[in-house]
């Protein structure tokens, strides 16, 4: 028998026996019709707690649909599962059960195994599609990827952006090829046993095509606003189903792996139970059969949606993007203190090095760049897999003022070294596409809006770096690229290459497969220790069964004494054959060691 999903949502519709089920939460509206694509205006029951809701044949599946509001303003469905074009027109009619998986026993693989790939699907290819990165699943597997982490792919206004300014977010994005292309690519994925997950964003909607607060103003929490728009109304109940069932239809209908969620520390919820705790546990209990990972972003490092057994299988969430990790490396790569980079400055070396070993670099020290505020909590006891480090990703690339990639601000040699500190610790490691061969287009920040916003982006993006003492220059020679001209996508696309970068993170992540992966169950928390560290030079341990998983560098580039009296034979040298005998590290030099 054919194997098809489908997850039942509150809001939105449904394919019925007698057509479908449609279905509005419409609380500003005294009356509410479904307007059909043959110009047939059907009224909706109006039932309780400002729900509307309709039963008809009229909409045939693949036809189009609005909902047309008091004052005649006709929108699109906000949990449409896609559309038939942007995000002001009609909303297409989707039956979830119409895709034949051909992998429906794919159950997943264990966190522990993740090496994952942060993508964006515009800019990946020249032709921009989910069809395009599935022609390319191959290239990945050679590499030794076992994760594809896609941007967010929720329909957001125009057909360029980066897609945190999401507004439909059960529509994947027809520009990518909809929900038909995203499956296919899925399937692609776990045909060649590699996970997908999913970047979604719970914590605002983008300014263009959002219509809740036309009919639902009650979705927004008022008294509040996030950087990027309105706060939203977690604790009410319609509000909470939206978010929630949005995870379990990626998980479920789409067969995703994971989600990670965007800045969560821009999500308050004061309800007994945070609607983020929430999500987590009824994930765990409507999938308990397949590997779900559960990951975040959050810049206040806090510790309290982590919570794992006995044998580090995880309650609630898996992991957090190590920003900490990122930061302080970068500083020692770059020697860049501006902005947030001023917080790892003082001692870069040291703060990496702790970092490794206990995960968060701020555990509640005061932060300079945050005005001496406190922030983070003891992060020791998590289990080294609750960390996912990356030498880059999108934001810290594409936040830049012209999208540098780290290609152009650091040495090859000091890169190498990054790389094999990042694929050969026990932190669940991320690429940036590109990052395995060595990718020097830019990754810039890009939009496709129109008239007053479109505007206002491009004066809001520039005013960004007026500041910001490390791209004065950029700001004031006027080099910071237009974000809706098309050509500063163009200029993303990537070009991949076979080098010597590519065969070096091939040889990393096959020497993790070999030597670290099979370890990482028995890390637990409080595993990690710095046992040396003199100026550039340091030495990290993670105790693992009855053994240790050790690497030792230097980063810097000059030679310094090895501060190491580690003497098993290594599984690993950056460079190649370094003789680990000698009293010194070579220049960016890291020795991976594994005694049991």
């Amino acid at each position: 028998m054919t194997a098809r999903f489908a997850h039942t949502l509150p809001w939105g519709t449904e394919i019925v026996d007698d057509g479908a089920r449609f279905r509005l939460w419409a609380p500003d509206q005294k009356s509410v019709s479904l307007l059909t694509d043959k110009g047939k205006s059907i009224p909706m029951a109006k039932t309780y707690d400002g729900w509307f809701e309709t039963l008809t044949d009229a909409v045939l599946v693949g036809g189009g649909y609005q909902y047309v509001l008091n004052e005649g303003l006709a929108v699109p469905d906000p949990a449409a599962r896609a559309q038939i074009g942007d995000v002001h027109g009609p909303s297409r009619l989707v039956d979830p059960k119409s895709y034949a998986w051909r992998t429906p026993n794919w159950k997943g693989r264990p966190w522990h195994e993740a090496i994952l790939y942060e993508l964006h699907t515009g800019t990946y290819s020249v032709e921009g599609t989910f069809n395009a990165i599935a022609r390319d699943l191959d290239r990945l597997v050679d590499v030794g990827v076992t994760a594809i982490e896609l941007l967010p792919v929720a329909q957001f206004g125009g057909n360029r952006g980066w897609g945190y300014d999401g507004v439909l977010l059960y529509a994947p994005h027809v520009a990518y090829g909809g929900p038909e292309g995203l499956k296919r690519l899925i399937d692609a994925c776990h045909e060649r046993e590699i996970m997908v997950l999913m970047d979604v964003v719970y914590n605002h909607f983008g300014p263009d095509g959002n219509y809740l607060h036309r009919y639902a103003s009650d979705f927004f929490d008022e008294t509040r606003h996030t950087p990027w728009g309105p706060a939203i109304a977690f604790a009410r109940k319609p509000v909470r189903d939206f978010f929630i069932h949005n995870a379990l239809y990626w998980l479920e209908e789409f067969r995703c792996d994971g989600l990670r969620l965007d800045a969560i520390d821009q999500i308050e919820d004061p309800s007994e139970e945070e609607i983020l705790a929430e999500m987590a546990r009824e994930i765990r209990a409507q999938i308990p059969d397949r590997h779900i990972h559960l990951t975040i972003e959050d810049d206040e490092n806090t510790t309290r949606l982590f919570s794992f057994d006995e044998d580090n299988n995880t309650r609630l969430f898996d992991a957090e993007w190590n920003d900490d990790w990122h930061h302080a490396m970068h500083v020692v790569l770059t020697g860049e203190n501006a902005g947030y980079y001023q917080d790892y400055a003082d001692e870069p070396v040291a703060r990496l090095a702790n970092t490794m070993a206990q995960g968060y670099g701020y555990q509640g020290e005061p932060s300079p760049f945050r005005d001496a505020k406190p922030r983070g909590q003891p992060s020791a006891h998590l289990p080294p897999t609750a960390f996912v480090d990356f030498i880059q990703n999108h934001d810290q690339t594409g936040n830049r003022a012209q999208g540098n990639r780290l290609t152009t601000l650091a040495e090859a040699e000091a890169i190498d070294a990054a790389l094999t500190l990042l694929l050969l610790s026990p932190h669940i490691p991320m690429l940036f596409m590109g990052d395995e061969y060595g990718e020097k287009r830019p990754f810039q920040f890009f939009t496709d809006f129109e008239g007053d916003l479109a505007e206002a982006v491009r004066k809001g993006r520039r005013a960004e770096f007026r500041d910001n003492k490390a791209f004065a220059d950029a700001y004031a020679k006027n080099l910071i690229p237009d974000p809706n001209a098309e050509e500063t996508l163009r200029r993303c696309v990537l070009a991949p290459l076979n080098t010597p970068r590519l065969s070096l993170v091939k040889q990393l992540i096959a020497a993790r497969i070999t030597h670290v992966i099979p370890h990482l169950k028995s890390m637990g928390g409080n595993t990690g220790t710095v046992t040396a560290l003199k100026g550039a030079a340091f030495s990290v341990d993670w105790a693992c069964g009855g053994g240790k998983l050790t690497l030792t560098a230097n980063f810097s580039d000059r030679p310094v004494m090895n501060p190491s009296n580690a003497a098993s034979k290594p599984f690993w040298t950056t460079p190649l054959n370094l003789d680990v005998a000698a009293n010194t590290l070579p220049p960016w030099s890291v020795i991976a060691r594994l005694s049991t």
